[in-house]
Parts: structure tokens; C-alpha cells; sequence
């Protein structure tokens, strides 16, 4: 490992370890999946996730992170990001967003998934949709060689042509490997051809957040949860990446990202599975 401009440069054995560490985080976010249901709270499902990363070798990267009590952030509805998992009860007819990180060797892994609970409006379903569609399309437009910002221009690019979503510009994607958060930021709007270069061993946790109305948002009294300024619902999806020679590689997802990389048309580029 060593760094670059700040940016941190993983060997081939570092992204492996990462990619465990992903693994742990992409099967926790599918067990949370199918335990959302109306009726569980937020607590419950952090309890689940926290007892199922553990359980798996590895430590919940959120719990403790400058205190923060939960091992998931779960937003519901209006909240785009960094709930604190608790006692609501989810209802028919909310969107949950859910963000997971775990920890292995001392490698980092981040995702976040949005769910309907129970009977939701295709109002909701398409934009939860579209922010997933969205992160996809950025992982597509990544090339060795490339700029960061050629991620945040076909994340906008998707969004602006399908719907009219806010798109959250206070909160961007991010480096990722021996710590949670690292330079380089990485919005989800820009022009493409700008930042730093897409190089080998650099690894990026991508994750959009759409609203229904305007982009605006204001954290709440715990000084964790992040909201809509207008009461309108918000969806967030995240995956951590890195890219090969052969293309990216989605750290985070079950299959390394080649199912959706192929309906684009883009070859994932797995060192290992």
C-alpha cells in the first residue's frame, strides 16, 4: 500500500482482503433484505446485522464510528442518510434505506441498499430504482485511465434523463480500504474528465441519493440523521469498487458485479471468486 496524492493505492493482496470484507457486508444487507417487513423496528434489524457480521469474523465498521450507536444506519422515508437504528416500527408503504460497513483484517467495506416495506407506491419503487440504476451506470463509465469524475457525470447524466430526482449534492461518495472514509470525495453530479485518475489498487465506495422533490436537507437534533428541507421522500444505494485490467469489480456485491455490468455491456474485472 502507499499513497497517492493523498489517495490510497491497495496491493492486490489489500483489495482481496477488501473484497472479504465486502462479502461480509453484501450478505448482510441480503439478510436485512428479506427481514424488512412491517411491523420489525430499525432496531431489531441493526440487531441482526450486528449479531450476522460478527458472526462472520469481521466488526461493524458504523458502531462507535464517532459515536454512533448503531452497526446500520437505517432512513426511512424522508431520511437520506444516517438514521439511528432504534425503535420505529417500519409501516406499509415506507422505503428504508439501509447502510452496512464491516470491518476484516482491518479492511473496510461499505453498501446500502433501499427497500419498500410491505405495499409501496410505484412512485417510490421507481425511484428507488433509478437511484440503483444510477450508482450501476457509474461503475460502467469507470476505465483505468479514466477521471473520477466520469463516475459522477453517468450517475447525473442517468438521472437527469429519467426523472426529474434531486439529486444530494451535500453528501458524496468516498475513498475506502484501511479506513471507512478517504480522499477522494466522489460526487454523483459533475462534469466528466476531472479529478484524479482512475488507477489500479484505488478503491471507491459510489452511492447516490435521490429525493422525490428538492435536493435541500438539514440534519436533525442528533446530529446524525439527515432529512429533506421538504418533507419528500429520499432513496440511497451504495457499493464499494475497484477497478482491474479486465473492469471494475464491485466489492460489495455477491457476484462481483457481473450480472449488472453485463446488461451494460461492461466486463467485470474479478482478481479472485
Amino acid at each position: 500500500m502507499f499513497k497517492d496524492r493523498g489517495i490510497e493505492i491497495k496491493t492486490r493482496e489489500q483489495i482481496l482482503s477488501m473484497r472479504a470484507a465486502g462479502l461480509v457486508v453484501g450478505r448482510t444487507l441480503e439478510l436485512l433484505r428479506g427481514e424488512v417487513r412491517v411491523g420489525i423496528t430499525t432496531g431489531e434489524l441493526d440487531a441482526i446485522a450486528e449479531d450476522h457480521i460478527r458472526s462472520s469474523g469481521a466488526v461493524p465498521s458504523f458502531k462507535g464510528y464517532h459515536g454512533f450507536t448503531g452497526s446500520i444506519c437505517a432512513s426511512v422515508n424522508d431520511e437520506i442518510v444516517h438514521g439511528i437504528p432504534g425503535d420505529r416500527v417500519l409501516a406499509d408503504g415506507d422505503l428504508i434505506s439501509i447502510d452496512c460497513g464491516a470491518i476484516v483484517d482491518g479492511w473496510h467495506g461499505d453498501a446500502a441498499i433501499t427497500v419498500p416495506v410491505g405495499e409501496v407506491t410505484p412512485e417510490l419503487l421507481e425511484l428507488a430504482r433509478i437511484c440503483e440504476e444510477s450508482m450501476w451506470r457509474g461503475f460502467a463509465a469507470a476505465r483505468l485511465g479514466g477521471r473520477l469524475t466520469d463516475i459522477s457525470a453517468a450517475i447525473e447524466r442517468h438521472v437527469r434523463a429519467s426523472s426529474p430526482y434531486g439529486i444530494v449534492e451535500d453528501f458524496v461518495g468516498h475513498g475506502i480500504g484501511s479506513a471507512m472514509h478517504q480522499p477522494p470525495n466522489v460526487p454523483n453530479f459533475g462534469r466528466p474528465g476531472r479529478g484524479p485518475k482512475l488507477v489500479e489498487g484505488m478503491a471507491l465506495a459510489v452511492e447516490p441519493m435521490l429525493t422525490l422533490g428538492k435536493q435541500d436537507n438539514h440534519t436533525l437534533e442528533d446530529d446524525w440523521t439527515v432529512v429533506t428541507d421538504d418533507g419528500k421522500v429520499a432513496a440511497h444505494t451504495e457499493h464499494t469498487f475497484t477497478l482491474t485490467p479486465q473492469g471494475p469489480w464491485v466489492l460489495t456485491a455477491l457476484d462481483g458485479g457481473e450480472a449488472k455490468l453485463a446488461e451494460l455491456g461492461v466486463k467485470f474485472g474479478a482478481l479472485a471468486d
